[in-house]
């Protein structure tokens, strides 16, 4: 991603984590991401030199491994890569993603971020009173899915707004080729693919999707602190 780029997404950033007022928050948050989706979109140029989808496999460690494979995987998706959860190994959960180069990019600078706000706004959930041990963990679950889930939604939202106003005719036409040209690069490393759909028994969803609402959808460094226990996302640059 262009460094300019990035200074921009910085500096609306900067302003809303200065700012007590939430209606400002919400607004400068919403201009990060969609300065994000533009870019991806500006990335197409179709007159450039012609790129293969690369890889890369993420490895989430515990706890909450499952649910952070699933945010990621989730990112992903709604950036224009394509997601693979491959289940245990090498220490947490692991996710192999297919993209094109600035996708794989975007989607790793979001997650990345994501994942750091998720633990944070976690660790500042109180479960209802009532609830027992088993309670309490099924709430914290929900909630992680709901913030993944609204997460999901503003990223697709935004993503379908820079396409809608792309100024290139044919921007659709040419994101569906690459979405093809993703497709048969998982087809030709995955034949059999398996679809699954998380279940939650918890009452936190609600409030997890409300704490993903008000997320940083473009945030590009988290300081040190309780968070910091999560690891970036990474493994090397897409192959």
């Amino acid at each position: 991603m262009k460094e300019r780029t990035l200074e921009r997404v910085r500096k609306l950033l900067a302003k809303a984590e200065r700012t007590d007022n939430d209606h400002e928050r919400t607004t400068f948050m919403a201009a990060a991401s969609a300065l994000m989706a533009k870019h991806g979109i500006d990335s197409l140029d179709p007159a450039g030199p012609r790129h293969q989808p690369g890889d890369r496999v993420v490895t989430l460690p515990p706890p909450w491994a499952r649910e952070k494979a699933r945010l990621v995987s989730l990112v992903a998706q709604a950036l224009r890569c394509r997601p693979l959860l491959l289940g245990r190994g090498d220490g947490g959960q692991r996710v192999h993603v297919f993209g094109f180069a600035a996708d794989l990019e975007r989607a790793d600078v979001l997650a990345t971020s994501l994942l750091l706000q998720m633990a944070s706004g976690l660790a500042r959930v109180r479960p209802p009173l009532e609830a027992g041990g088993g309670a309490a963990r099924a709430y914290r679950r929900s909630w992680l899915l709901g913030f993944t889930d609204e997460v999901y939604r503003l990223l697709r939202e935004a993503e379908e707004r820079a396409v809608a106003e792309a100024p290139v005719t044919g921007t659709a036409l040419v994101l569906a080729d690459r979405r093809a040209e993703v497709d048969q690069a998982v087809a030709a490393r995955y034949p059999r693919i398996r679809l699954s759909v998380p279940r939650t028994s918890g009452t936190g969803y609600h409030d997890g999707a409300e704490a993903g609402r008000r997320a940083d959808l473009g945030r590009t460094g988290v300081p040190g602190g309780p968070a910091a226990q999560l690891s970036p996302i990474g493994g090397g640059p897409p192959r």
